[in-house]
């Protein structure tokens, strides 16, 4: 789990979050998530990059709403995985988007797919 920080600029002239920026807080929900695993996107010869993504906005948030974002893995193929994030109202649960994310093993040496190594495997079930 993240906290996010509503920024001024992340509200619209509808008063709410824009959508696009929700995604921008799923981005730093998966950072975090990878990185609790010790799997940072940056490092390394295997990565994963995003190849589909489904979002259902529940609600709207406003700027001065508390949120998180939760992040778990949903699905793990042997070459991709498939992570379920939220944006939650910290204050009463409430879930305001819901993300499913497929990203799939990448190869930086070979600019390839790849299979998931079992090590990191191992890390994305914890």
């Amino acid at each position: 789990m993240i906290d996010i920080q509503i920024r001024f600029n992340d509200v619209d002239q509808m008063g709410h979050v824009n959508n696009a920026v929700i995604m921008e807080y799923f981005d730093l929900g998966k950072e975090a998530f990878f990185a609790e695993r010790g799997l940072p996107p940056e490092e390394g010869d295997f990565t994963v990059m995003i190849v589909h993504y489904d979002v259902d906005f529940k609600r709207q948030i406003h700027f001065h709403d508390r949120i998180h974002v939760t992040t778990e893995t949903e699905r793990l193929g042997t070459k991709s995985v498939t992570v379920l994030q939220r944006v939650v109202d910290s204050n009463n649960g409430d879930i305001c988007a819901e993300c499913h994310t497929v990203l799939a093993g990448y190869r930086r040496s070979t600019g390839t797919s790849a299979v998931i190594p079992d090590d990191v495997r191992q890390r994305l079930s914890e």
